[in-house]
């Protein structure tokens, strides 16, 4: 035995006088009188391993989309030069994507030239001024064609015009609809065989009617604009129209009991309780709305010749050059991606509304 160990062995001794001393009893006393030796501290790994988590997540939900539109493009491009048509084989992505640049330069050469022309009226006005002739002063508007950038701006215009209308029309008749069973049974045949009319049957009688009521010279709006946005709102109304009335037809009736105990009126009743519970449903009927809106937009802008990306195609299709084909596919995929962007704001609206709501 060491040093070390007698010493314990004695003290043990002395403690306990008449127990013989074992190993067990002084490795136990040596415990008691050693402190612990520190554990070694931990990495802190946790707020890194939720990121990496995170990371990880978002890139396996962007691989899928990504490795989707990569397969579509590639066989877009192995495929689309074995299609032959009147204005020759299908442009590939390539050619649509050149397209599309192109149609960017005319945009900023027409600015340019706009911004030309009314630099050179402003001059010949200050001349005509300081040479004593006001009379000479002239102030036209540039008139020249518009360019495809415009036409997109005038597309979101109308259907802007369409959805706001179409909405201000299917609220209030679902909300009504969905209170009283006796005009809902009423107008229920009628939204039945209203629904599925083309915007194409629409517009002829839209057209005869706004021809009529419109007889100015210089209306307050275009007559094939009015024409354009009224058929985009007698084809996009309906899903709003029937899920709102789905949706107040759907409140708890305790909802609607605690009201009348309230004693509140139609419009407290209306603004307090019925629109904050069927808010959700009216969120989608109107993006099921805004989405029939965009694509007839596109048929009643052809037609009608209302300047818009549907009179755009239908111009390049009547054009029938060798570039006509690949900028009508570049209008199509602007289209698209136009719809998306209105499908996703309408989300966010909805979510920013639904988390404020008071019911």
């Amino acid at each position: 035995m060491t040093k070390g160990n007698t010493t314990m062995a004695t003290a043990f001794a002395d403690a306990h006088p008449g127990d013989e001393p074992t190993i067990e009893a002084v490795s136990g006393s040596v415990a008691g009188k050693v402190a612990p030796l520190p554990a070694e501290a931990e990495t802190p790994t946790a707020p890194s391993s939720a990121l990496a988590g995170k990371v990880a997540g978002w890139a396996k939900g962007l691989l899928a989309p990504v490795l989707g539109i990569v397969m579509f493009l590639g066989l877009w491009a192995a495929l689309a030069p074995q299609v032959d048509t009147s204005l020759g084989a299908l442009p590939g992505p390539g050619e649509v994507a050149e397209q599309g640049v192109a149609l960017f330069e005319e945009w900023s050469a027409a600015r340019e030239v706009e911004a030309q022309f009314y630099a050179d009226q402003d001059a010949r006005n200050e001349a005509a001024i300081a040479a004593g002739n006001p009379g000479a002063v002239n102030d036209f508007t540039y008139a020249g064609p518009p360019t495809f950038l415009d036409q997109i701006i005038t597309s979101l215009q109308t259907v802007a015009l369409g959805f706001f209308l179409a909405t201000a029309v299917a609220v209030p008749i679902g909300l009504m609809a969905g209170l009283s069973p006796t005009f809902n049974a009423a107008i229920n045949p009628l939204v039945q065989i209203m629904k599925p009319v083309s915007p194409l049957a629409w517009l002829p009688i839209v057209t005869m009617v706004i021809s009529a009521m419109i007889s100015s010279v210089d209306p307050l709006l275009p007559k094939a604009f009015v024409i354009s946005a009224l058929v985009v709102m007698l084809c996009s109304l309906w899903p709003t129209l029937i899920n709102t009335a789905v949706g107040t037809s759907s409140i708890d009736k305790d909802l609607l009991n605690v009201g009348r105990v309230l004693k509140l009126g139609t419009f407290a009743k209306l603004t307090k309780l019925v629109l904050p519970a069927s808010l959700p449903y009216i969120f989608t009927g109107m993006r099921l709305s805004l989405g029939v809106g965009w694509m007839v937009l596109i048929a009643a802008e052809m037609l009608a010749q209302n300047p818009g990306l549907g009179k755009f195609v239908w111009d390049e299709f009547q054009n029938g050059s060798s570039q006509s084909l690949a900028r009508i596919m570049f209008a199509v995929i602007v289209i698209g991606f136009i719809g998306f962007g209105l499908d996703r704001i309408m989300m966010a609206l909805q979510a920013f509304v639904s988390k404020n709501r008071t019911v």
